[in-house]
């Protein structure tokens, strides 16, 4: 009961601090630990912290959903569903050690498994949350079958918190699998190993992740298995590679997919200091593509679908221009200097000129306006227009 009344003085100090911002026209940065800062246009406004609305609401594992407050530490979540045997299945990366679980669902950012079991918004069953202008709202509910309001839910996943505050949130979470299995493949092209994604992908194989970087050897894939012991054993046979799940391997391995899914991997922090890190959204069954002069990658994973690349600020049209030529996008994921971001008025390149980003951003913008028609929370962070 203490909790509870907690939870709900802090939630009244917030939605006053709102509505008073909202008559002032006092902008308001969001912050839980401040892991994804680096990602966006910029921050702007005083800080508004979420840290303090933390802890678990109520957990049924039985029912397989979570409802957890928005400050809560993602490894706090992630360790409490881990002791029964349970996971958040799209595998959030966190950025650092106190990332939080409210952060999670604004930035809607995905990890490795991705491609075989959807994003962030594909788990979110109901929220609560205080819109622009300090209005407490709740959408959802805590099962499926609830359908009242759930695509506003799924609507604040990669808002990046120009909607609003969200407070509290309700996840579906999904048992471990029984048995997993990384299979290395060397010498392997490229162009081979999307080959062999999409032919595999076609296939009933418990295919988890995949992540294809090239080395001396021409490159090297690495294909992770996840399901039923039956089901990863008769795959990691019919696929061949090389299998590392002995024990000498397992926990090195275990790490390189966190590594995968936090962009930490030795070739993610091994950039040169002009080159930013850019992120290529295209249908999985893209040929590889002819990158700029310069460029270093691509870094490919989510089976061919997500492709980084590392290249200077300069080639924003290029990859631009490249990725719409397939169908995609290309966003710039991290910048070292604010002077490397500087000019874009949409951190998603392709909302800049393409009719799709074009449609997208004018929908943003309609729910900007009625979701905090102040324009106070997070200004500028996706948009320098809202």
């Amino acid at each position: 009961m203490q909790a509870m009344d907690s939870a709900t003085s802090q939630i009244k100090n917030i939605s006053e601090r709102i509505r008073a911002a909202a008559r002032d026209k006092t902008l308001l940065r969001i912050c839980g630990s401040g892991s994804k800062d680096f990602y966006g246009l910029g921050l702007q406004g005083e800080p508004l912290s979420t840290q303090e609305l933390n802890g678990i609401v109520s957990y049924e594992p039985s029912e397989l959903v979570v409802t957890v407050r928005a400050g809560t530490p993602l490894a706090e979540l992630e360790a409490l569903l881990a002791a029964q045997g349970q996971c958040l299945a799209f595998e959030p990366p966190h950025f650092g050690p106190n990332s939080t679980v409210g952060g999670m669902v604004a930035a809607g950012l995905s990890g490795p498994s991705r491609a075989n079991v959807g994003a962030v918004r594909d788990f979110v069953l109901g929220l609560e949350m205080i819109n622009g202008q300090g209005e407490v709202l709740r959408y959802g509910g805590q099962v499926m079958k609830n359908v009242a309001g759930y695509d506003v839910s799924r609507l604040m996943a990669a808002s990046w918190g120009t909607l609003g505050v969200i407070t509290e949130v309700s996840l579906k979470v999904l048992p471990v699998a029984p048995a997993e299995a990384t299979l290395r493949f060397q010498s392997c092209s490229r162009q081979q190993a999307l080959e062999w994604l999409n032919h595999w992908g076609g296939q009933p194989l418990p295919l988890s992740a995949s992540n294809w970087l090239q080395d001396g050897d021409g490159g090297t894939l690495y294909l992770r298995l996840r399901g039923a012991r039956a089901a990863v054993h008769s795959a990691s046979l019919r696929l061949g590679g090389e299998r590392l799940d002995n024990d000498a391997d397992r926990d090195v391995i275990a790490a390189d997919w966190r590594a995968s899914r936090d962009l930490s991997l030795p070739w993610f922090k091994n950039r040169a200091a002009d080159h930013c890190l850019w992120r290529l959204s295209v249908p999985s069954t893209t040929p590889p593509l002819a990158l700029p002069a310069g460029a270093v990658g691509p870094f490919i994973d989510w089976h061919g679908a997500q492709r980084w690349v590392q290249a200077p600020r300069s080639a924003a049209e290029q990859l631009q221009k490249l990725a719409q030529s397939v169908g995609g996008s290309a966003t710039l994921f991290r910048a070292e200097s604010p002077d490397q971001i500087s000019g874009i008025s949409d951190f998603d390149v392709h909302a800049q000129t393409s009719a799709a980003g074009r449609t997208s951003a004018q929908i943003h913008a309609r729910l900007k306006q009625a979701f905090d028609p102040a324009g106070i929370l997070n200004a500028g962070r996706i948009s320098a227009n809202w």
